[in-house]
């Protein structure tokens, strides 16, 4: 069959059957391994018995191995085709607002049931732990998009969930709670009174709006201390990394069925899920050295961790209970402002998005609330789907990039990842339309 793709043609979509059937892991294409967790105390590298009371052994192993491309379950790609393979689109509406040279596309992650790209390794994480016999899960959330996502698949695998949620963002986004509930989830502000962790952050500061380190105190505490409990996270590891990387294989194919090859790929980042689902197939050929594409992580001017953050060993949570994670870092203890981009409140960066950019494979940027609400609303009215405030980050980027192809008079292909729909953010975009939204505030 001979498909004929015009200039204008704004959705690409695949088949079912287009479905990737491996993760695949960019370790294996590394010129230079990361730097291994460390154990604490010891400051030697760790063994998968120290990761043994949080995580199934299947997901352990994912988060060392070097295999290049690891299997997807059927299960799991069963589960998958409720939303994927998802849309790559064109942003012709945005490009004619900006009178660009440049032809911008994103992958629309926000079509899955949670409204992200969470799910993606959510349902991963439910299918191996109740593989396992694992009947209980408990994790944090920023945003609650995470939350969302293995509550979600909590219900699909008959897996009992809690989600430690950020207290800023507890308070910001009722329905997001309720959402989560729906599911079956049981949701707890954090820093709660529930875990040691959350009783001593509450002594310190009992107005703590919290942050994503002290929510994974508090539920890597409870996982550690009960029998019936595993600890799923949602980014930052490399397991959930791998999951991820269904987003970039549909999009390879799908420029393909554009008869594009994009020169700079974008993605907002936090933890670095989303990015590295999108960016790590397509730097595949660039670490092989057959492709030039640039590489961007965006993340918020007021939690700049790859931007003004030390790359060092850290840990990963505020109590410091985790393995230390060699990373860009503002440091365990930072709590950033209480910014809507909840999900991208972290103090550290995913280990392997940090090597990369210590390697100089990724660049990084930051950019204010406000800038990035603007770029967020040029897109509304100019594509019509309303984005987290997350991905405003990377809407924000790619117009700066189709803004200055504009300036060179130069042709540029832009991609960048819509990792969710902003629908439980309008209180944001009320107050930023309000006039009432100032950079590094609620």
């Amino acid at each position: 069959m001979t498909v004929t793709i015009t200039r204008t043609q704004r959705r690409f979509v695949l088949p079912e059957s287009e479905l990737p059937t491996h993760y695949y892991n960019i370790a294996a294409d590394l010129p230079v391994p990361q730097p291994p967790p460390l154990h604490p105390a010891t400051r030697e590298p760790i063994g998968p018995e120290a990761l043994a009371p949080l995580f199934p052994m299947e997901l352990i192993r994912q988060e060392v191995s070097a295999e290049r491309l690891i299997e997807i379950p059927e299960e799991v790609r069963e589960a998958y085709r409720i939303y994927r393979p998802t849309p790559l689109q064109r942003a012709i509406g945005l490009e004619r607002a900006l009178d660009t040279p440049a032809r911008i596309y994103f992958k629309n992650e926000s079509v899955s049931p949670a409204g992200s790209h969470k799910p993606n390794t959510a349902i991963a994480q439910a299918y191996y732990n109740r593989a396992e016999g694992v009947t209980r899960l408990v994790t944090e959330t920023g945003a609650g998009q995470w939350g969302s996502a293995l509550a979600f698949a909590g219900a699909m695998f008959g897996i009992e969930t809690k989600v430690f949620m950020v207290r800023v963002s507890y308070e910001q986004k009722p329905y997001r709670r309720s959402f989560i509930e729906s599911f079956g989830a049981t949701v707890v502000p954090s820093p709660s009174d529930q875990t040691n962790a959350g009783r001593a952050i509450l002594a310190a500061d009992p107005d703590s709006t919290g942050s994503l380190g002290i929510a994974i105190s508090e539920a890597v505490e409870e996982a550690a201390t009960r029998d019936d409990t595993k600890y799923a996270l949602g980014s930052v590891l490399n397991h959930v990394l791998l999951h991820q990387t269904v987003i970039g294989q549909e999009a390879i194919a799908q420029m393909g069925m554009a008869g594009e090859e994009p020169d700079v790929v974008i993605g907002c980042a936090g933890g670095g899920s989303n990015f590295a689902g999108l960016a790590f197939p397509f730097l595949a050929d660039r670490l092989a050295g057959t492709r030039q594409t640039r590489f961007l992580a965006v993340e918020p001017a007021s939690c700049p961790s790859l931007t003004q953050g030390e790359y060092r060993y850290d840990f990963g949570d505020t109590a410091g209970t985790t393995p230390l994670l060699k990373m860009h870092t503002l440091g365990n203890d930072f709590v950033p402002a209480p910014i809507h981009a909840g999900g991208l409140r972290y103090h550290g960066m995913a280990p392997m998005v940090s090597h990369l950019v210590d390697q100089g494979f990724v660049e990084a940027k930051a950019y204010p609330q406000t800038a990035c609400f603007e770029a967020a609303v040029q897109f509304a009215r100019t594509e019509g789907l309303i984005a987290a405030p997350e991905s405003s980050h990377a809407i924000r980027a790619a117009i700066d990039e189709a803004l200055a192809a504009r300036e060179a008079g130069e042709e540029r292909v832009i991609l960048f990842n819509l990792s969710g729909h902003g629908f439980f953010d309008m209180a944001a975009y009320d107050a930023y339309l309000g006039g009432g939204l100032a950079d590094g505030q609620a």
